[in-house]
């Protein structure tokens, strides 16, 4: 799994960043009404296809299967009404957010291409109802997940990668970071840097 995993919210940053070395993105539109949000998500699959970039679909599960995508990723509300069987009967792989143990189990039960965790730091992106998860937690989390890739999220920071990897994760999901920085472009560049060193011992 691509160890720089970028979050965007709309197909214009994720056609602004993707050519600066980002293989992993996921489109999280919001509030969109259905027609933009298809609209978006196909023009997000065309232009990530020219780049050899995964894209990885937020929520919107149906949007995906109809558009021919091959990746969404689902939080624990969106799990309720994910239709499972027929994510994998047309080849589409999950990624599915976890915040505690009892989540955990239910998203292993569904044998899901990665396990997020989050918030590892203390995130500005939106209200929590759960605290900084921390270091420790993403190595525990690692060694119940087994093989299963691990993507941490919230608060990383290129200086706090080595001790991400180190402590387990196998990518790390980026928003904040790269989307409020004063140069997104040079931000991408230096997260696709950090995230091909070397993990420290």
């Amino acid at each position: 799994m691509e160890r720089f995993y970028l979050i965007v919210s709309h197909v214009s940053r994720l056609e602004l960043l993707v050519p600066h070395g980002a293989k992993l993105v996921q489109l999280r539109i919001k509030d969109q009404p259905e027609v933009e949000i298809r609209r978006q998500i196909t023009r997000a699959r065309d232009f990530c296809a020219v780049y050899g970039t995964q894209l990885v679909v937020n929520d919107y599960w149906r949007a995906a299967l109809d558009l021919r995508c091959n990746f969404v990723h689902l939080g624990q509300e969106d799990m309720d009404s994910a239709d499972f069987t027929a994510l994998r009967r047309a080849g589409i792989r999950f990624g599915l957010s976890t915040h505690d143990e009892s989540e955990l189990e239910r998203a292993l039960s569904h044998d899901p291409a990665y396990v997020a965790l989050g918030p590892v730091y203390p995130t500005l992106l939106k209200k929590m109802k759960w605290g900084p998860q921390g270091l420790e937690r993403v190595t525990r989390w690692k060694a119940l997940v087994g093989k299963t890739p691990l993507v941490a999220i919230g608060g990383l920071t290129p200086e706090r990668l080595p001790g991400v990897f180190s402590a387990g994760a196998d990518s790390a999901a980026v928003v904040t970071d790269v989307q409020q920085a004063n140069d997104p472009e040079a931000r991408t560049r230096e997260w696709v840097a950090a995230c091909a060193a070397p993990v420290p011992a």
